[in-house]
């Protein structure tokens, strides 16, 4: 992932003030008090033992078998060998008229989550890549397989078949998280320097985190941690943990203005995954709920307008015609607040709640509409069956949209290239690419503009409209000429 102001997995170290010598003094002295008198501490749980907390310096410390030692130990010692790192070789790209290619290597991390060798890590460590080795903590090589990715999310799920006892991390629960709790990541930076299952220490920063931009690789659904224990080049589906030794975050990226870290790291919440790793497994793919309306962040006039007493939930800007959302009495202009009986903070966190909901599931939401309060079921339906059907509609800021092939297409007018900060060329923008769609297969992203379909131009959605009539029912290879989000132009080609 690369963008503005955002890099994944550099390097940096966050500064720790030291303790002066008389500080040392004091608290040594006050450290032998407390053991010699036998003093009754409270009892906390770590990753394996209760211990006896002792509150001193930048970090808590414990009392385990007689010693003195931070709390990150036994959680360290729990998991670490869980660690993996992955080896991924894939096929340099190169624009398509050229002939040569060649064989680049990658490297990321990721953990094992169940005894039959499953491992869960980033989708942008493996995507892609001709060739995956995973080497465990004990030295041995497994080549593995993708068992099912997700670029929506930037989640993958890797197996091998383990020859070895496997040691495992236990999914926590993200959604307990609270800002200024312990985190701990491990993870394999800098692998050409071989600096396997390093660990940094740090605490939850912030939750929710979502509207980044990291390029072409930007996944759809964010909700992400932040934190501000460093996560390095190399460090890339590495686990996230708490002082229990669960994984709450799959570690995914940074932000730097300097391309080093600077204490502002992204994880994954666990309970995504947790959402989705059973999809993974069982079809290779996700199958995401459906409800049928496009959002919009609510203002701040629009929550003194509504009577709110602060600016959270989501703004309904429009309800595509026959969809959950309609069927269930949802219009424009309402203020969704609560959704299966979790509230509703923005638009971000609201399609990744509606994306986890299977398909046929009733589920209850709060809204409010002139200021009333409502409640009202919707049945969620397919997002996949959904992206896969012609169809258009229009937004509420009476643009069209034409979704084709798993693609969300407008017209490319003058006003659509200021908004994207690019330049104006005759054709249709693609602003939404659904996953698993053919579309997406074809390596189409989110900011390409096609300009041709079967050899036939390409200037607006009715173009595209008449190629798709023309096409129907047809099976054959769909050629495209695109200008690619950078400006270059490539030749892509739909397989239906």
């Amino acid at each position: 992932m690369a963008g503005t102001n955002f890099s994944v997995h550099t390097s940096g170290h966050r500064g720790r003030t030291a303790l002066s010598v008389s500080a040392i003094v004091i608290i040594g002295v006050v450290l032998g008090m407390i053991l010699s008198s036998n003093l009754h501490l409270m009892q906390h749980s770590t990753a394996q033992v209760s211990t006896n907390i002792i509150e001193t310096g930048p970090y808590p410390l414990v009392e385990h078998d007689g010693k003195i030692e931070s709390p990150f130990v036994s959680v360290v010692d729990k998991v670490q060998n869980a660690v993996v790192n992955i080896s991924a070789q894939s096929r340099d790209e190169v624009p398509w008229w050229h002939q040569r290619t060649g064989i680049s290597t990658s490297s990321g991390s990721g953990f094992f989550f169940r005894k039959d060798g499953y491992i869960l890590t980033n989708n942008h460590v493996v995507e892609k890549a001709l060739k995956l080795t995973v080497r465990t903590a004990s030295g041995f090589k497994y080549e593995a397989k993708v068992v099912g990715a997700d670029p929506a999310t930037d989640l993958a799920v890797l197996k091998v078949e383990p020859e070895e006892e496997i040691t495992t991390i236990p999914f926590g629960d993200s959604d307990a998280l609270k800002v200024g709790d312990w985190a701990i990541a491990i993870g394999n930076p800098f692998p050409q320097q071989g600096l396997d299952r390093t660990v940094t220490v740090g605490v939850i920063s912030a939750k929710g985190r979502s509207q980044l931009n990291f390029g072409q690789d930007t996944p759809d659904y964010q909700y992400y941690i932040q934190t501000d224990a460093s996560i390095n080049p190399g460090n890339s589906g590495g686990p996230l943990l708490n002082l229990r030794g669960e994984v709450i975050g799959v570690n995914a990226a940074i932000s730097s203005p300097t391309g080093g870290s600077v204490g502002i790291g992204f994880a994954i919440p666990i309970n995504l995954a947790r959402a989705i790793v059973p999809d993974l497994i069982a079809s290779g793919k996700v199958h995401r709920g459906w409800l049928g309306v496009y959002l919009a962040n609510i203002t701040e006039r629009e929550a003194k307008r509504q009577g709110f007493d602060a600016v959270h939930g989501v703004l309904i800007k429009s309800v595509i015609e026959n969809s959950p959302a309609e069927h269930a009495g949802i219009r424009k202009g309402d203020v969704i607040t609560g959704f299966n009986n979790q509230p509703v903070d923005n638009a971000g966190q609201f399609s990744v709640l509606v994306s986890t909901i299977k398909s046929g599931q009733q589920v209850p939401i709060e809204l409010v509409r002139d200021g009333v309060v409502q409640t009202v079921t919707a049945v969620i339906g397919d997002r996949e069956k959904f992206a896969s059907a012609p169809a258009k509609t229009k937004q509420a800021d009476d643009f069209d949209v034409y979704t084709w092939m798993g693609m969300e297409l407008l017209t490319f007018t003058p006003e659509i290239a200021e908004a994207v900060s690019a330049e104006h060329i005759p054709g249709v923008y693609v602003r939404r690419v659904y996953p698993g769609t053919v579309a997406d297969r074809s390596s189409i992203v989110r900011g390409t503009v096609i300009l041709q379909i079967n050899n036939e131009t390409i200037k607006t959605i009715n173009d595209v409209e008449l190629v798709e009539r023309q096409s129907r029912n047809s099976s054959r290879r769909i050629p495209l000429i695109v200008q690619e989000p950078d400006g270059t132009v490539a030749r892509k080609v739909l397989r239906p």
